[in-house]
């Protein structure tokens, strides 16, 4: 394991022959070490679209919001679509995949088939099927899980087919990215540290900036810890804009530049075309103790 991207903390609870387990469970795949949950992919229908969660270091800390998958006492209860780490746009072909408004009105993602698994990580297809009609295309949904250091190091590739017969267009809104809901314990009010790869700290200055990566640092019952995310040089219009809001969400977001901006001359829109596939890719890390701007930087994906 490389320790070199982070600062020394207390000793992690993990031996030699600790290794990350998958095992397919109905409506979700878990994932534990030694024993202890480090997260579940969840994908049963009763969902509306897929998510990770519960989200921990590996020391064994939570750092996820409980609600409304296990609620917590005190766990505000805002954005119910909220779940651990997720994806979804507002306005996809006038449809929304991000907010859920019951089923009458929430466009979902729906697993196709069985869930993938392979050695290391874990996903699914997933229909993009609006309250009614056909789907309008697919998404792949693929992540990879291992342990860096003092971080659980998590890889996501979203691929998004435009394979029901027509253009999908995202249009412009800051509602939609590749999303982390992180636990109150990171809500900028409480304390918690917003920063972005360009130098720029709390939701004020970071919200609908462009940057490589942001982290989200906070005292979590005595004990230091944080997750960062990082745009991937691959994607379309990197670096990305950030939903990077105060109450610990947290999004990359390429497709909201009037929204981000309040310019209503500029469009962020984005067509892909009929038969077309959009790859995204991102890097997530779930760390215990602190990680300074030169470590990120070391531990960012090239």
């Amino acid at each position: 394991m490389n320790r070199r991207l982070f600062l020394a903390t207390a000793a992690l609870p993990l031996t030699a022959k600790s290794s990350l387990k998958f095992r397919e469970m109905p409506g979700r795949v878990a994932v534990t070490l030694d024993g202890r949950v480090v997260t579940n992919f969840h994908f049963d229908e009763k969902w509306d679209k897929p998510f990770l969660f519960p989200l921990t270091t590996p020391s064994g800390l939570v750092i996820s919001r409980g609600w409304p998958v296990e609620p917590k006492p005190g766990d505000t209860n805002d954005h119910e679509w909220h779940r651990g780490i997720f994806y979804g746009h507002g306005i996809v072909n006038g449809q929304d995949f991000w907010r859920e408004q019951g089923r009458q009105k929430t466009s979902r993602l729906i697993l196709q088939g069985k869930p993938r698994r392979s050695k290391g990580g874990f996903g699914g297809r997933f229909a993009m099927q609006p309250p009614n009609g056909a789907a309008l295309g697919h998404i792949d949904q693929d992540f990879t899980l291992d342990i860096a250091g003092q971080a659980f190091r998590l890889g996501a590739t979203i691929r998004i087919h435009a394979d029901g017969g027509t253009d999908l267009k995202f249009g412009d809104t800051d509602d939609g990215g590749f999303a982390i809901r992180l636990s109150d314990h990171f809500r900028q009010e409480r304390g918690a540290v917003l920063r972005n790869s360009e130098g720029l700290e709390k939701t004020e200055k970071i919200w609908g900036k462009n940057a490589r990566w942001v982290h989200y640092a906070a005292n979590v019952d005595g004990k230091q810890a944080g997750a960062v995310m990082f745009d991937h040089p691959s994607n379309v219009r990197y670096p990305t804009g950030w939903h990077a809001r105060g109450y610990s969400l947290n999004s990359a977001n390429p497709f909201a530049t009037r929204s981000f901006t309040k310019d209503k001359t500029k469009d962020g829109s984005y067509v892909l075309k009929a038969g077309d596939t959009l790859a995204l890719r991102y890097t997530v890390l779930l760390h215990d103790g602190a990680m300074t701007p030169e470590q990120i930087e070391k531990a960012a994906p090239r």
